[in-house]
């Protein structure tokens, strides 16, 4: 695969820039894919922090036919599955991961996903990934709305990418930018397309997720979208900490209701526990950025994920604090709306619109807090974002689910 130089726009991991880059197709839909690789040493590029991105197929059970896209910035090793959604399957620096232990072990093939199986959550029998996205004709837990069975999270996880394309600046600090095409596509239905980004440097122990959702229709449709973030060990555990700008949160439902009074810290693995959901309404900056963060009991190492309110104006804290074999694990959620059914959100204000041809970004940010003062200084800047405002703290649902 020869490179191609070209001027394109590469997602910075805090805004676009224009550079001169090398440009890779990796994946089309006329080109079957084969395994591959480009390393700085091949480019040419001498760096104190070499670099790779590999493709990779993968066989065998479910995951027959998945491709992977490895990228190795030298510092931090990252997992994209074109296949599903440019899902981030994981990220790790060293012995550190950015992740979660899922019952779910193969990489699952959505040919071999029912959707509509388990009475709309046929979505579980894939889920594993780092971050998943959800959307984005809609999110939320499986139930009917206007006639039409909605399944968990909608389809955006399980499509395909139709498109994946590389490309790497050939300046400092040599931005990798990996991008795919989402096509969410239904007769008389939905006419959305998903350009994907996912943009880190080398030696960075940061990747950014730049994602411009367009309505090709010719009539206005409802949107949603989601971001479900997924942390594990070694930052989950007993007494660890969430902490965001909060300007409300209330419980998702009656048994999150229970545990109100605790719900920025964490439970080591309890068997029988299950899960609690709560809703978040964070405050931002004078540009709506926000930033949330979720740290270990002794404040020493962490994870922050940082987003734009604008577009991704709430947020979900899941904690799935069960035992390590069901999946112990927390979700990290930025997203247009809570993960009620769409049905229940229109209510609350959080189904927007999009219009014919119109075009929403969103943007995410994920970094590895490798010490104390990494953390710290992310507390730090929750704290100036939070500026004394007050917290309102709901003590019952937004919705009475108990009416269903």
């Amino acid at each position: 695969m020869a490179p191609l130089k070209l001027f394109v726009a590469l997602g910075a991991l805090s805004a676009a820039s224009h550079a001169m880059a090398w440009d890779y197709v990796l994946l089309d839909t006329d080109k079957a894919a084969q395994n591959w690789q480009i390393t700085s040493q091949q480019l040419g590029v001498k760096t104190d922090k070499p670099f790779s991105v590999t493709l990779r197929t993968l066989h065998g059970g479910r995951q027959e036919g998945v491709s992977i896209v490895d990228i190795d910035n030298g510092t931090m090793k990252l997992s994209v599955v074109p296949t599903r959604g440019m899902n981030v399957l994981q990220a790790s620096v060293g012995d550190v991961r950015m992740g979660w232990d899922s019952p779910v072990k193969e990489v699952v093939n959505p040919a071999f996903i029912e959707l509509n199986g388990r009475g709309g959550l046929g979505w579980l029998e894939g889920f594993n990934e780092l971050v998943t996205r959800c959307g984005y004709e809609w999110v939320g837990h499986p139930g009917m709305d206007n006639g039409e069975l909605l399944t968990l999270h909608g389809r955006a996880a399980n499509i395909p990418a139709s498109k994946v394309t590389l490309h790497i600046d050939e300046k400092p600090p040599y931005a990798i930018t990996l991008r795919g095409e989402l096509k969410e596509q239904a007769f008389k239905k939905v006419d959305f397309s998903v350009a994907t980004e996912l943009v880190t440097e080398p030696g960075s122990v940061t990747f950014a997720l730049n994602d411009t959702l367009t309505n090709n229709g010719d009539y206005p449709k409802e949107y949603q979208a989601l971001y479900h973030s997924n942390f594990s060990t070694p930052f989950l555990e007993q007494g660890a900490r969430f902490a965001a700008p909060v300007k409300q949160v209330s419980p998702f439902n009656d048994k999150a209701k229970d545990d109100l009074a605790d719900w920025q810290t964490y439970r080591g693995p309890t068997k029988d526990y299950d899960e609690t959901v709560y809703n978040v309404v964070p405050y931002a900056d004078a540009k709506g950025d926000t930033l949330t963060v979720l740290h270990n009991k002794a404040g020493s190492l962490g994870v922050s994920v940082g987003f734009n309110t604008r577009t991704l104006p709430v947020f979900s804290l899941w904690k799935n604090t069960d035992t390590q074999g069901q999946g112990y694990v927390t979700g990290l959620e930025p997203g247009t709306s809570f993960s009620y059914n769409r049905r229940y959100q229109r209510p609350l204000k959080l189904v927007p619109t999009i219009a014919p041809k119109e075009h929403k970004q969103f943007r995410i940010q994920y970094s590895l807090l490798a010490d104390k003062p990494a953390v710290d200084k992310a507390l730090k800047q929750v704290g100036e974002i939070q500026d004394g405002r007050k917290t309102e703290v709901r003590q019952t649902p937004l919705v009475d689910l108990t009416k269903e």
